[in-house]
Formats: C-alpha cells, structure tokens, sequence
C-alpha cells in the first residue's frame, strides 16, 4: 500500500470516498425503492410494527446516447446506441433491524465459474445489466454472493446529480497530484487540484465515477463508501427531509425498481438509529483475463456477521479533522479503554464524516465503530496495514462525539 508523503492525514485517506447508498441505499435509490410505479412485485414485504430484514440491489448504470452527446429519449432501448450502459457501481444492501450492511462488488467480477470457451466481458457481472436486465443482473448478483436478492433498485448517473444537488452538494478532499479527467466525446471535463472541494451534483457524479487519484477499481470503490456515508449523514438533517420530493421523483425518470413501496413505513422507525457497515467482495484475479474470482472464504469474513473482538490489541490511528482538538480526547479514551498502541494525527479541518475503516481488521473496527456509534467501512484500499484501524474524526464529531471535549490523557506514572 502507498501512503502519501508526511503523513497519512486526509489526502491519503482519500482512498476513501458515492455513487450508491445504505441509508442512502434506503434513499438514493432505497427510499426510491419505497414508492415504485410499475414494475413486478418485490418477493418479500415488511410487516407493520416488526423489525424490517430484507435484501437490495443497487445498482448505477450510465446514460445511453444515441448521438454525440445527445441522450436517447428512451433510455431502455437496446438498439442504435453509441455505447451500451454498464452497471458499473453495485451494492448488495441487507438490512437486519438497526443493522445496516453494505457490500460493494467490482465491476470486473465474474459470474460462477470461469468458462474459457465464453467471452471474458461477457461474464462479467457489469454485463449482465444490458444483456438481460434487471432480472439477469439480480440472478448474477446472488450467484457471485450466495445471498437471497429480495429487490432491486437500478439508478441513473442523471438522478444521483439531482440528489446530490437536493442534499447540497459533496465535500471532498482531493489527493495529490489531483484529478483531470476530460473525454470530449463524452462530455466529461473534471479538473480538481489536491484539497478540499465543494461539489455539485453533475461535479459529485464524475468524482465519484473516476479512478485517477485512488488506483484502481477498488480505490474509486473505498472512496465511494465514503461520500456514500456523507450523503446518509445529510438525509437526516431538515434539508436531507426537504430532498425527499427529488428522491421519491425519481420513479420512472432515472430510477427503475421492483421494491415493496411499504418498505418505507417498515423503515422509518429505524432511520434515525441505522448502523452502517460497509465491505468490498473480496476476489481473486483469474489468470490470463481482468476478470475477478469471489473469495468465499474471505467474503465470510468481511461481511455480515464478523465475530468479536475479544481483546484490543489492534493499532489505532486517529486523523483528527474535527477543527476542534478532539482527537487528544478519543486517544485518552481509548487507552482507558485499554488500547495500547493508539496514534495520532491532526489535520486540517474537514467536513467529510466522521468514521472507522479498515482492510482487514474487521471484527476490531467493528467492535470500535460501535463503541463511537461511527459508520465502519471495509476495503482493499484503504492506507492501513494490518492489525491496524483507522478513525477519522470530521467537525461533524464536535456534535456525536462532544463528550471528547472534556478527556485529557492520563499521566503516566514513572
């Protein structure tokens, strides 16, 4: 893993960062989920006053264009398209109670066993979408994973813009040497320096969407995780209430989906105590191809149930961007706690939310996250070794996390 030069503060975090949701998966396109028009049935609903426990998909897909730079109007046909539209973003959503959990599958994933006599792009999961529809892309979703799909919810790169401007944009920090994706011919021009940047809706999407800056398919995938925990933080403020119009028009008009409209009354009591748990699939690289084997040993792992932490004997780095010297306070607390190893790094301030991630380490930062009621996030990318996990404190923290204020380190008696 690469870190960045003095210091692993909010730049080399950046291999952190949505296009997708969880909370927002239960509003992007999860609270969409809740007020389909058309559409079959979802196989599985939520009785009135019981905890909800269901599964979703969802899934992003391009903009079809049927001439230079002008979109097809409409935008579920299959033929004289320039480009056929990818789902390059997919997350597996279960929802179980209070418990959130989200799993990013990369694009390149292959779906079963790998068949040499078939075409490599072909079975790859990112495919499925435009050959089959949704129905075939959930059929490939719960063969990669093992995992019952009670519902979809497919979401267009031109819907996340609306939401995104309807919850107020996307603060995010930049990387060096920053990030320049132009392509003309399809109309994308994106140049942001190294640092903190206030994006809007149509500037979000393409954030979200480029690789430049954070590797590979699995950077972009730690960094959406990130602003996806952003954009959840916001739809429980007035002005995430008030994006409630954008998000439920979304039917018909940048979302298609199958979902149960009663989800939402199922959900509601839950919103405010949600907890968010997010992994990438972990996977295998399958020999002569780009395509990626699923890692079933290692997916037990990561995702759902991820045992417990018995004793904290993992290393902590906290990068205290709250603006209000809050990590000193989170470092005594921890050590009191009986952390041993903890370190820490101020940085500047920043707005992007408070968190606890990891690589590997899953059952520690879990056991961390619910001891600060913090969302944890899981990935292949993200700049902590093992047996280490990270804690990155924004200024949201000078609200969740107040009680720091007041904790100082406990001297050390010689």
């Amino acid at each position: 893993m690469t870190r960045a030069p003095g210091g692993r503060g909010l730049a080399a975090l950046r291999a952190l960062q949505v296009f997708g949701l969880s909370v927002a998966t239960l509003t992007l396109g999860g609270l969409a989920v809740v007020s389909r028009a058309g559409g079959q049935a979802a196989p599985a609903s939520v009785p009135l006053g019981q905890a909800p426990h269901f599964s979703v998909l969802i899934a992003g897909r391009d903009i079809i264009y049927c001439y230079y730079h002008q979109p097809c109007k409409d935008q579920g046909q299959r033929e004289n398209v320039i480009q056929p539209p990818n789902t390059d973003t997919l997350m597996l959503v279960k929802v179980d109670g209070v418990n959130v959990h989200v799993l990013n599958i990369p694009r390149d994933t292959n779906v079963g066993e790998f068949d040499p006599r078939k075409g490599i792009a072909a079975q790859k999961v990112n495919s499925q979408y435009w050959d089959g529809g949704s129905q075939a892309l959930t059929r490939a979703v719960e063969t990669i994973t093992g995992e019952h799909v009670d519902s979809y919810v497919v979401v267009r790169t031109d819907y996340v813009e609306r939401v995104i401007d309807a919850l107020g944009g996307l603060d995010v920090t930049v990387p060096e040497p920053g990030i320049e994706w132009i392509d003309n011919a399809a109309g994308v021009n994106l140049k942001l320096a190294p640092g903190d940047h206030h994006l809007d809706g149509k500037q979000g999407v393409l954030f979200l969407r480029v690789r430049k800056g954070f590797g590979d398919d699995y950077g972009r995938i730690d960094h959406q995780k990130q602003a996806l925990t952003q954009l959840a933080g916001k739809l429980r403020t007035p002005q995430g209430l008030a994006a409630l119009p954008v998000i439920l028009g979304g039917i018909g008009n940048g979302v298609e989906t199958n979902a149960d409209p009663n989800l939402l009354l199922a959900l509601k009591p839950y919103l405010s105590r949600l907890k968010l748990a997010f992994a990438t699939l972990p996977t295998d690289t399958i020999r002569g191809t780009f395509n990626l084997a699923v890692n079933r040993d290692r997916l037990a792992e990561v995702w759902g149930k991820t045992g417990v932490a018995t004793t904290p004997d993992v290393r902590v780095h906290i990068v205290d961007a709250s603006g209000g010297a809050l990590g000193t306070g989170l470092r005594a607390a921890l050590q009191a706690m009986g952390y041993r190893d903890v370190q820490l790094e101020a940085v500047a301030a920043s707005r992007e939310p408070s968190q606890v991630f990891t690589q590997q380490d899953v059952a520690q930062a879990s056991a961390l996250a619910d001891a600060l009621d913090l969302p944890r996030l899981q990935g292949e990318r993200f700049p902590v070794s093992p047996g280490e996990v990270g804690i990155l404190l924004g200024t949201d923290a000078s609200t969740h996390l107040a009680a720091l204020k007041h904790l100082r380190p406990t001297p050390e008696i010689p």
